[in-house]
């Protein structure tokens, strides 16, 4: 299995993930253009792609998702509630082909058992996704507010985790946004903070090897506070993990898992 993420940020998301005999995309916060050249850029394969799956409705996750999953001939994979948003903002004479999914129940794409899990995010029916391949597990953890106890149990199954470090918490607060958006973004439905992530962290540092953070904001966070943060939280092990950052403006290095 090999992860490529395409872009990672508010502005922005897309993860391509190759398995042993096809891919899958997860999310299309971009144009379906500029998705299409960073994958031809990563050296992706666009005609082994089965599904694109979503995990939340929001614009920096479905902007190009319609248009794609047509180009692509492929659905659009998702809860029932950010699906009713993929196809309310679609092309009324040509939506893309969906399949819906629910919280708890795997699904399989060829070889790919995809197992939704629930995300605590201001969406409609936000998640989040665990992918086998094999013997191998990727998960995908964004755009939410809290890790419950249960996900954990899901995530130290992975070899791979994408998980959100949205925030430095002294930034944010000292930063130019309004209160109330202030407030959203720290709450339980909101976006985790760097010491959010580090708390998960140390509990998976133990048993999963390779770690991304992701969707960094770029007014209240910085790479660096992000990447101490995470090492400071792994401790003994952060030699031990591969760690490294998602970005908005760079296609990240591939992972083979």
């Amino acid at each position: 299995m090999q992860v490529t993420t395409l872009a990672s940020g508010s502005k922005g998301n897309s993860i391509y993930l190759e398995g042993s005999s096809g891919a899958l995309l997860i999310d299309a916060g971009l144009s379906a253009r500029e998705i299409l050249s960073r994958l031809a850029a990563a050296g992706g394969k666009p005609y082994l792609i089965r599904a694109l799956l979503v995990t939340h409705e929001h614009g920096d996750h479905i902007r190009g998702a319609s248009s794609l999953a047509r180009k692509l001939g492929v659905p659009v994979l998702g809860t029932p509630g950010s699906l009713s948003e993929v196809l309310r903002t679609a092309s009324s004479r040509s939506p893309p082909p969906v399949m819906r999914c629910h919280y708890g129940e795997e699904l399989t794409i060829e070889d790919f058992y995809i197992h939704p899990f629930a995300t605590s995010h201001d969406a409609l029916e936000p998640c989040g996704f665990m992918i086998r391949d094999g013997d191998l597990t990727f998960g995908c953890c964004t755009d939410t507010g809290q890790v419950s106890p249960d996900l954990l149990t899901y995530f130290r199954r992975c070899e791979m985790m994408v998980l959100e470090s949205n925030h430095c918490p002294v930034m944010l607060e000292n930063g130019p946004y309004p209160v109330m958006l202030k407030r959203r973004i720290r709450s339980k439905k909101g976006h985790l903070s760097n010491r959010a992530a580090g708390e998960c962290l140390r509990a998976l540092a133990r048993d999963v090897p390779c770690i991304q953070l992701a969707h960094l904001s770029e007014i209240n966070n910085t790479p660096v506070k992000a990447l101490s943060s995470a090492q400071e939280a792994l401790g003994l092990f952060a030699d031990a993990v591969d760690l490294f950052v998602g970005r908005q403006h760079e296609i990240s290095p591939t992972r083979y898992l």
